[in-house]
């Protein structure tokens, strides 16, 4: 053990458990693809702890996820793809090209031109990178694998940059109010058709989703909170009913809604 270890250690340990010779079994057996399910672990965990404010525990994770990082770009290397220098290289870059006030001559000075010239910057480099037949579109590069809250929130934020938006949240507040009448049309009919009522849900969700966006929020940090909120109360609700001998389960539905607006 050494007392200080430097990136450079970093990237020769993990050069070592990929040896084709010496290295570890189960490390020669992955691959891009099967280590992605893992760095998404790695990413939440970060996610977790920061909102747990465990900052030591943040340390640790933080360190798991640079792990992934030097992991990626090792089998990058050896694949004659990239290294862990060109990664570099275009993190430098891209931190250079889309700072023009920082790093450039540009002078912005207000939090709105900075956005503004940000999703400029980002837009071109979508439109230099698009190598697909079909025709360029704002909602390029939007990944599937994102939680759907997050996707909305970006599908809604990259139509906004072409004036496709609501003028404000009210407007996008009555948008909610008339799918929630869909909603009930699909739930109230004399034969329920499933799949559209799946679609009238997710339409309703969507609507929620630019409602938070226009009032400055992040939907999916709002709903965590929620969860979260949810989850601590329900546990004391648990809690106040086992003090009265009983579970859950043995209690009516007055009785719970009692126990919930004490915790309240």
């Amino acid at each position: 053990m050494k007392e200080k270890y430097t990136i450079n250690d970093l990237r020769h340990m993990v050069e070592q458990l990929r040896d084709p010779d010496t290295g570890c079994p189960w490390n020669l057996q992955q691959n891009f693809a099967s280590i992605a399910k893992f760095t998404l672990e790695e990413a939440y965990e970060v996610i977790d702890s920061i909102e747990s404010n465990d900052i030591k525990g943040l340390e640790g994770e933080i360190g798991d996820l640079l792990y992934h990082v030097l992991y990626y770009t090792q089998l990058g290397q050896e694949q004659a793809l990239f290294s862990f220098d060109d990664v570099i290289q275009q993190l430098a870059a891209k931190i250079i090209r889309r700072h023009p006030s920082i790093f450039g001559e540009i002078k912005l000075q207000s939090k709105s031109e900075i956005i503004v010239a940000w999703e400029k910057q980002k837009s071109q480099e979508r439109l230099k990178n698009h190598k697909s037949a079909v025709p360029h579109s704002v909602l390029d590069n939007i990944p599937n694998v994102f939680p759907a809250l997050v996707r909305a929130a970006k599908i809604q934020q990259r139509a906004a940059t072409v004036n496709f938006d609501f003028n404000g949240y009210k407007q996008a507040l009555s948008k909610v109010y008339e799918e929630i009448d869909e909603v009930v049309s699909e739930a109230d009919a004399a034969v329920i058709d499933d799949d559209k009522l799946e679609e009238e849900l997710g339409d309703l969700l969507f609507s929620v989703v630019n409602v938070t966006r226009h009032l400055k929020h992040d939907p999916e940090q709002a709903l965590r909170k929620a969860n979260e909120k949810f989850e601590k109360r329900f546990r004391q609700v648990e809690v106040l009913a086992l003090q009265n001998g009983k579970s859950l389960s043995d209690c009516s539905i007055s009785e719970m809604e009692s126990l919930w607006q004490k915790v309240k």
